[in-house]
This record gives structure tokens, C-alpha cells and sequence, in this order.
């Protein structure tokens, strides 16, 4: 048996449009709204999350699928590996090699290169200011020893018949296979920061490969004429210099990941960026990726879903780059497209991917909070009445870095009911006991305190070690309206010529407008079987085996009873599983 509240959650949300859809609040500054645009096409589901300008709580980070270049990962999955240190919301980011999950752009964290930018693309880096600058970018990258300056012809990427690569720890632990290759170990090598001169040693070089990557070192690669240079000006004990320049120079960039075609400059829509897409997907009507920046520095992250007839067609890029002017974007840039396109919250995807499943993709851009968060509660109704159904809440906090924290359980009334203040704590998240306990109660020294129906709040507010205050909330009610719903038969047998009653009772404390359904195991109501006014007591009622038409029942399968009441407290629901056993007629007698 469940217990819930029926209330608009952020998992819940389908309005008419966009425009008029109810946001809800996923962290402190950051509000997610999901709409429904009626176009002449069909109908598009449109999820939008908006949130504050980059900088102090908040970060807009890049996420390499499992901190390598190879190898994919799914957003959600992104979010939980990382979920120490931040509470993360985000989409999937640039396009990638379905075969070996590589990046088709540029993958820059705190300035440390990983992934060279596609310079027939628009590029998205964020300043340290938390602007946005959607651009292309050149990539040259040049290496010397003894003897002249001379070109990298690849980054973490295998380089070609009479090319130079360089490996570095973000590619994994081992180069690829190249026969005929030429290797030199560096080490140590610094972080590949890009337009300055990054020197290493030449510590082993030898012929082949795979050769390990050390973990502060680099490696080059040579195939070809480059193999018998990289020998002779490279020897081993001698030292190397490698330049990574991007251009522009992008030095006020922090970080950056690959995307394009650019769609929205100096708040219009681009209908054509000239960059390196095709026809075939700008064009057709597609699930769609986008981050944005207003005029006042906020971040949006867009996601539009498709290729679902009835639920939701999708967007050309040119229709996503006039969403994108609508909600207010003055500078905004697509990501990749169609299966990939995904919107999850701390690990909980939001939109409806194309392909039914959340697809693994090379990388990510998350808006991240790194001040404390409430999670939201488990159930967003309690009734500690003795039924056994939803006795107790399950509420924690999160803190990613070491802060002082101070927590605070509001009662309906506004009292105070149960709090610590100034306690520090270690990043990790912590539980809050509901019905609140204290330290007389847990000693058995003290009754414990009521729980006093109506809305409840926790509270927590946090200083870190950096000196930066955070505070978040969530609210929860109690409402013990219902009880003790109790149904037999288990099994409902129903025949074309009588069926056996579906019997049910269930216990009101107060007056309220009380429905009772029959409904599938999906939510799908199929027979109404009460909907009046109920005064507190016992409501005792039963289901005939008829459909809403009158008809008998004509499948069989698993059910579910909906029992709903409203009154000033609110709406809460108890449901019980049951099934219909679809019998033959019985004989005749003599």
C-alpha cells in the first residue's frame, strides 16, 4: 500500500506552453520548467532549466565521460560520480564517435586540455566571469627538441601515417596500438594547458607501442618520417617542448566544451552558421540540446524531446534557435542532437530521450551548486497514525565542502521543533529524524513529540570554509486523513455471466471529498466507483467488475485501487494491488 501527496512536482509538470508553466524550484536559484508547445507539426515537450551566472556556489563545469576520452557515460551517471562535490543539473554536450565515445570537439577543465577544437565548429567556452562565449577555435600544436619547431599533428588521438601525436593522462593509462611507431616517454610533464610552453624529460624512448601514460606525464607518439625526428631530436635523458595554442587565444577561458552550430548572436536567431553540419541534421524535427545566457548573465539548459509521435515531434535547430530568443537567450549554442539529447537532476533524468533509455555519451555541461542542499523528502505525505503505511519521513541534507552548519525543523504552526545550530561538518550528507527525536526522547526520558498535521519544513543553513553562506529547504506535510485501506478479494474473478464484488473499506479521520478508482498498473483509469463528500468513520464500498461504460471486464492483469481525499490539509491517496482473473462462463445446470 502507498501514501502520497498529489502535488505538482518537477517530475509532473505538462502545461499548455512554455510560457505559462509552472517552474519549480530543483536548487536554491535553479528552477526547471516543462511545457508543451501545439504546433501545426504536432505537439513539442520543451524542459528548461534556468539558473544563476557562473561563479561563487555555482559553477558551469564540463564532464568527460568517466574522466577519459574513450569510453562513454550517461549524464546521470556523470552526476552521481561527481555528487561529492556538487549537486549537480545538466545536458549532454558535444557530439562523439558512437564507435569509441572520442569527443568530435574541444574538452577543456580548468584550463587543462583534453580534447583539441573542431575549428569547422563553434566551440563554448565559459570566462571566469561565468560569460559565455560560443566561437570557433583553431588548434596548432607544435613540439621541439634539438632540433627545429615542429608540428603535433594530433591530441589524444592517433596521428596519422607521417603524423605526431600527443598523449596525455586524460586519454587513459596506455597509447593505442600504432605498429611502426616511435614513442618518448615525458615525465613529468605538466598539466596541457593551452599557449604556454610545457617542458618534459625524455624518459624512456623506445620503439612501438602501447606505452603507458604516466600520471604527471605525457607521451609522444610518431609514425612515418616523424618517427626517425621524434628519434633523433628527442633522445633519451633529453628534454622536450611541446605548445598547445588555440586561436584566438581564449586565455580568459576556464573552461570549455565542443558543440555548434552556434544559434543565437546578439540576442537574434542564426539561421545559418556555416559551420560543419549537415542538411540532414539541422533540418529534420529532432530532440534538441542547448545552453544560453540572458541578457543578465543567468544560464539556460534546454532540452526539447522528439521523435515520439502524440507526446513529442521535436525541433529543427532553426525552430530551437528562435525557443532559445523566446526564453531570452542573447547568446546560445546547440549540442549534439537526437538520441543523445538528455536533461537530468542530481542523477535523475527529466525529459523522455528518443530511444527510450538514456544514451552514454562522450561528455557533459552541468550547472553545479556547491552550497548545502535539502534533498527532497521521500514522501511528500506522512501519516504517523499506526497503519504501518508511511509512519516516518527519510530527510537529509547535503554539504560538499567542510562547513558550519545549522538545521532547523519548522512545525505547522511555526514553532520550532526540533534543532542543532553551528555544528560542523565533514562534506557528506546527514539524516534529520521525523517524527523529530531529541536526546531526551532517544534516552526514553521524554515522550516523543506529536507530529501535528499540516506543512513542515526543514531548514539548513550552511558557511564554508571559503566563507560563503548557502541556505536550503524542503517541505513536506502530514496529513492523516486516511487509514487502513483493506480490499478482498485479492484476486477478482469476473465472468461474462456474474462476477464475484471487489470489497474495500477504509478509515477517514475528517471530513472530505473522498473518489475511489480503478486504475492499470500505469496510472490508466478504467472504472470510477465513488466520488462524493465523506464524514469521518469508516467508508465501507465495492466494485462490481464493470468498466466506466458498464461493460464487464474484458482484461485481465494486475490493478490498482485509488482511494483520494481532499480536504484543508490538502490531497493524499492510498492505493492497494489487486488482480482480474478474466473466467469463462459457468455451465448451465440440468
Amino acid at each position: 500500500m502507498v501514501r502520497r501527496l498529489l502535488i505538482g512536482g518537477a517530475l509532473a509538470l505538462v502545461l499548455a506552453a512554455p510560457a505559462g508553466a509552472q517552474r519549480v524550484q530543483l536548487l536554491p536559484g535553479v528552477t526547471y520548467e516543462r511545457g508543451v508547445q501545439f504546433t501545426p507539426h504536432g505537439p513539442v515537450a520543451l524542459h528548461v532549466v534556468t539558473g544563476p551566472r557562473p561563479g561563487g556556489l555555482y559553477g558551469l563545469e564540463p564532464v568527460l565521460s568517466n574522466d577519459t576520452i574513450e569510453g562513454r557515460e550517461t549524464v546521470s551517471a556523470m552526476q552521481k560520480r561527481t555528487a561529492a562535490g556538487a549537486t549537480s543539473v545538466g545536458i549532454n554536450a558535444d557530439l562523439f564517435s558512437l564507435q569509441t565515445g572520442r569527443p568530435s570537439g574541444i574538452f577543456m577543465h580548468d584550463r587543462v586540455l583534453a580534447s583539441a577544437p573542431n575549428d569547422g565548429r563553434s566551440s563554448v567556452g565559459i570566462t571566469d566571469d561565468g560569460t559565455l562565449d560560443v566561437r570557433r577555435i583553431q588548434f596548432i600544436g607544435t613540439w621541439q627538441g634539438f632540433g627545429q619547431r615542429r608540428s603535433v599533428t594530433a591530441f589524444n588521438q592517433p596521428p596519422g601515417p607521417n603524423g605526431i601525436a600527443l598523449y596525455t593522462p586524460a586519454w587513459g593509462r596506455t597509447t593505442p596500438s600504432q605498429p611502426g611507431a616511435v614513442t618518448a616517454v615525458l615525465s613529468p610533464f605538466p598539466a596541457a594547458t593551452p599557449n604556454t610552453d610545457l617542458q618534459g624529460q625524455a624518459v624512456d624512448v623506445r620503439d612501438g607501442s602501447p606505452t603507458a601514460i604516466p600520471a604527471n606525464g605525457a607521451v609522444l607518439v610518431a609514425r612515418g618520417t616523424a618517427a626517425q625526428k621524434l628519434r633523433e631530436d628527442v633522445p633519451l635523458g633529453s628534454w622536450a617542448t611541446i605548445r598547445l595554442i588555440l586561436r584566438p587565444s581564449w586565455n580568459e577561458i576556464a573552461n570549455a566544451v565542443g558543440g555548434g552550430p552556434v544559434i543565437v548572436r546578439n540576442s537574434g536567431p542564426v539561421f545559418r552558421a556555416f559551420e560543419s553540419f549537415g542538411a540532414e541534421s539541422l533540418l529534420p524535427r529532432n530532440p534538441r540540446t542547448a545552453v544560453g545566457q540572458l541578457a543578465d548573465g543567468r544560464i539556460l539548459l534546454v532540452v526539447t524531446d522528439g521523435r515520439q509521435p502524440g507526446y513529442s515531434v521535436g525541433m529543427t535547430n532553426f525552430e530551437l534557435a528562435q525557443t532559445m530568443v523566446r526564453l531570452g537567450a542573447v547568446s546560445a549554442s546547440a549540442f549534439d542532437a537526437g538520441g543523445s539529447s538528455t536533461l537530468a537532476f542530481d542523477g535523475t533524468v527529466l525529459n523522455r530521450p528518443s530511444g527510450g533509455a538514456e544514451r552514454a555519451v562522450a561528455s557533459s555541461l552541468q550547472l553545479q551548486y556547491y552550497g548545502t542542499w535539502v534533498a527532497p523528502p521521500t514522501q511528500p505525505v506522512v501519516s504517523p497514525n499506526g497503519d504501518g503505511v508511511a509512519e516516518r519521513e527519510a530527510l537529509s541534507y547535503k554539504v560538499v565542502r567542510p562547513s558550519l552548519v545549522s538545521t532547523t525543523l519548522t512545525a505547522p504552526d511555526g514553532s520550532v521543533a526540533w534543532s542543532e545550530e553551528q555544528v560542523q561538518r565533514a562534506p557528506g550528507r546527514y539524516q534529520v529524524a521525523f517524527p523529530p527525536t531529541s536526546a531526551a526522547t532517544a534516552s526514553g526520558t521524554a515522550p516523543a513529540p506529536g507530529a501535528t498535521e499540516g506543512t513542515w519544513k526543514l531548514t539548513v543553513q550552511a558557511v564554508d570554509e571559503e566563507g560563503q553562506t548557502s541556505e536550503s529547504s524542503q517541505s513536506f506535510s502530514v496529513n492523516n486523513t486516511l487509514s487502513t485501506l483493506r480490499l478482498t478479494p485479492s484476486r477478482l474473478v469476473v465472468r461474462a455471466g456474474g462476477s464475484k464484488r471487489l470489497r474495500a473499506g477504509v478509515s477517514l479521520t475528517r471530513p472530505a471529498t473522498t473518489t475511489v478508482t480503478v486504475e492499470t498498473e500505469a496510472g490508466v483509469p478504467v472504472a470510477s466507483v465513488l466520488r462524493r463528500r465523506v464524514e469521518p468513520g469508516r467508508l465501507l464500498f465495492q466494485w462490481d467488475g464493470r468498466t466506466n461504460g458498464g461493460r464487464r471486464f474484458a482484461f485481465g492483469g494486475p490493478y490498482v485501487l485509488r482511494v483520494t481525499a481532499t480536504n484543508e490539509l490538502g490531497t493524499v491517496e492510498l492505493t492497494r494491488d489487486f488482480s482480474v482473473l478474466r473466467a469463462a462462463p459457468l455451465p448451465k445446470r440440468g
